[in-house]
């Protein structure tokens, strides 16, 4: 098996990871949705903003460690657990020297069938940070476990642990739960006979990850699925809270400012790679999300690490 590059939050290039990291670009590939785990334990400030298809589940272990998350700093130290749609851009600025965490990389498909999690899951693809309220001194080891049983490859250990973190999920639902970001909103929860077909939304989800920065429609996205088209469309609204078309503007705004953070691109640049079709449009789109234009946001966030925000 080639080794891969850096998992999101460290730099040792000798160990396989995932997600994979193309250093030429900001952002992740999306080449792998799978359930797995940080090969690292040790916590790097990160060189840019990026996004995962996975949500992210972090335990830190020893230290603190700072995230750039949506246009938030939030800062989480040890022996806390939180976790966030890995979609939502994020970007390690800053950390105690060491840090180390556990890091589990989690199939939205393992959130979107669980109805028992309807206002937790929509919570987490509504943007919000998870934090668990109620830890076990336990949850140190069986964490420590969980990462070394997926980095095995075995996949019976994995299907193990997938059950068991599922269940440790549903404990985080029952017992308590709070968003750091502290404005999470609901969105419509699946109806008990869409949530066989959860395979679909995860799919169209992937596409628009994958292509948004090509210029797709939302029918390139329900033909993804064998379901009709109207079907789908529906499906996919009830599923995420938004529509295909405005999924796919928000990935490309999301991918968007990212580049604007991390990269030296010109402004016309970024908008034909973030997949938008004019200017005039991205601009539209921009002040109507973000509320400020993206020169002004450029400027705003290189001021703010001009001013040692812990951004590299």
């Amino acid at each position: 098996m080639a080794t891969r590059p850096p998992s999101p939050g460290t730099q040792d290039e000798s160990v396989p990871a995932h997600p994979e990291f193309d250093p030429r670009h900001p952002l992740v590939v999306f080449g792998d949705h799978s359930f797995c785990a940080g090969a690292s334990l040790e916590v790097q400030r990160m060189p840019g903003p990026h996004m995962h298809s996975q949500v992210e589940l972090n335990f830190v272990l020893d230290g603190a460690m700072t995230y750039w998350f949506d246009g938030r700093e939030l800062t989480v130290d040890a022996g806390r657990l939180c976790l966030f749609w890995g979609m939502v851009p994020h970007q390690v600025i800053d950390r105690q020297d060491p840090t180390r965490f556990i890091c589990l990389y989690v199939p939205m498909s393992v959130f979107l069938g669980l109805p028992a999690l309807s206002r937790f899951r929509d919570a987490v693809f509504r943007g919000a940070v998870i934090e668990a309220t109620d830890l076990r001194a336990w949850d140190r080891d069986i964490f420590l476990r969980w990462r070394e049983e997926l980095l095995s490859g075995d996949p019976a250990l994995t299907e193990i642990v997938r059950n068991e973190l599922t269940a440790r999920v549903l404990r985080i639902q029952h017992e308590g739960w709070r968003d750091l970001r502290a404005d999470a909103s609901a969105i419509p929860s699946l109806a008990p006979h869409d949530a066989a077909r959860i395979d679909h939304v995860e799919r169209m989800l992937r596409f628009i990850a994958e292509r948004a920065h090509e210029p797709i429609s939302a029918e390139d996205v329900t033909a993804t699925t064998p379901l009709h088209p109207n079907y789908a469309m529906t499906l996919f609204r009830r599923s995420v809270g938004h529509t295909i078309n405005q999924a796919i503007t928000r990935h490309r705004l999301d991918t968007a400012r990212s580049l604007l953070i991390s990269t030296d691109r010109s402004i016309a640049e970024i908008v034909f790679g973030a997949g938008f079709g004019s200017s005039s449009r991205f601009y539209e789109a921009f002040e109507q999300r973000f509320h400020e234009s993206p020169g002004v946001f450029r400027q705003r966030m290189r001021r703010g690490t001009q001013a040692g925000t812990g951004q590299p």
